[in-house]
């Protein structure tokens, strides 16, 4: 059949991108427009085949194959298939499994079907090399793309290289068109200012018994645990200090402990950044009487909000606090409400905080961490949530210096 095919090794093409624009293969250090990417994929593997295109398979790592945010905006994309491998974890090292053996399935059986005449592949990966051979004993033109390397140098497989019956590189002109590097220090969203109470809750030192549970527990997973499988390898976790949680800090008040006391009627609250607040015994009767935002959901608003979920909310912690007070807000009958809330600050109302961080797990938040989210992660949902709140109601809490 006249047509190609491209079949992508999401974890070499962003890797790569990664180390050109960022200098190192963090996935978290780019942000990637999908739908600008695989548009660019499209009109440069026509332009280099002269073939109109078939489809476009995106192959990837995800813990336990559960999708991530940008899988599932991928795989509602026209003419993309998506083909998710395991990414696991064992003696505090990541590996992709899979993957390839998912490539080259796919790719021999393309060409044993005649499905295209030719294929696209983007990847460095030498064990792709007998698929590779046997696409084109099927008569199937094979076309290798590589990203530019940092250094300058190949970073693909030299059989690979050898093998095909073309090659090009896509240079940081072409990647830049979808993909560009984070700020050094930078995050999705302006940042509260800085306060001595956080800087004093981070470093403060955790009890005895909390230490045991601490030791056995895995560290903070990266954003994109992907990152470790790029092109193939796997690579071992930088640890991460752990974070005491509110449990753990509450035990520092034991007198039994001889660590330094707080008010006898303060507990620790991660909503905000205002550390520790005064919190009674039961939730006053404002926030008793406010509506969850599944109660103020129509069957039509849940089918939107999905849709949006799947095509537009990044999952970024920050941005999926933001739209969940949005359409919390923006569905409220009673806008007093809002004022309500917005005055119990930093504390929301237990029913509304439950069942926004239920809503921040459906963005891949839960992986790997025992089924709990990350409390530098709820830190970061609740203050979006108070951000987009704040914009509401025209609140600053920083230049107040609450």
């Amino acid at each position: 059949m006249d047509r190609c095919i491209v079949l992508v090794d999401a974890g070499y093409l962003l890797g790569a991108a990664a180390s050109l624009l960022a200098g190192e293969p963090s996935r978290s250090r780019i942000t990637v427009d999908h739908a600008a990417l695989i548009q660019g994929l499209r009109d440069r593997a026509e332009n280099d085949t002269r073939r109109p295109l078939l489809r476009i398979y995106w192959f990837d790592g995800a813990p336990d194959r559960v999708p991530q945010p940008e899988h599932r905006r991928l795989r509602v994309m026209p003419r993309v298939t998506v083909r998710l491998g395991a990414l696991t974890r064992s003696d505090g090292r990541w590996a992709q499994k899979g993957v390839d053996a998912a490539m080259h399935a796919e790719l021999t059986e393309l060409a044993r079907n005649r499905a295209c005449s030719d294929i696209v592949l983007v990847t460095g990966d030498g064990d792709l090399l007998p698929g590779m051979m046997a696409a084109k004993e099927h008569g199937v033109a094979v076309h290798l793309w590589a990203v530019q390397a940092a250094d300058g140098d190949y970073n693909q497989s030299e059989d690979l290289v050898a093998e095909a019956d073309e090659r090009r590189v896509l240079d940081r002109a072409w990647i830049t068109q979808a993909v560009r590097a984070k700020e050094t220090g930078g995050v999705c969203a302006p940042p509260p200012s800085p306060r001595p109470e956080i800087a004093a809750i981070l470093s403060a030192p955790l009890p005895d018994s909390a230490l045991a549970p601490a030791a056995g527990r895995a560290p903070a997973e990266s954003r994109h645990p992907a990152d470790a499988a790029h092109n193939g390898t796997a690579e071992r976790a930088p640890a991460a200090k752990g974070v005491p949680t509110p449990k753990d800090l509450a035990a520092l008040r034991h007198p039994g402990l001889h660590q330094p006391q707080q008010p006898a009627s303060a507990t620790l609250r991660w909503s905000s950044d205002k550390g520790w607040v005064d919190r009674p015994a039961a939730e006053p009767p404002d926030a008793a009487s406010m509506p969850t935002l599944a109660q103020l959901t129509t069957a039509e608003q849940r089918w939107a909000d999905r849709e949006e979920d799947i095509t537009t909310v990044g999952g970024d912690p920050f941005e999926v606090g933001q739209v969940f007070a949005r359409r919390w807000a923006e569905r409220l009958g009673d806008q007093s409400h809002v004022r309500k809330l917005s005055g119990m600050y930093p504390r929301i109302p237990h029913r509304i905080d439950g069942e926004l961080l239920r809503y921040a797990a459906r963005f891949g938040l839960l992986a790997h961490k025992d089924d709990q989210i990350d409390e530098r992660d709820r830190y970061a949902i609740r203050a979006g949530f108070w951000r987009e709140l704040d914009t509401r109601t025209g609140t600053e809490r920083a230049s107040a210096g609450e």
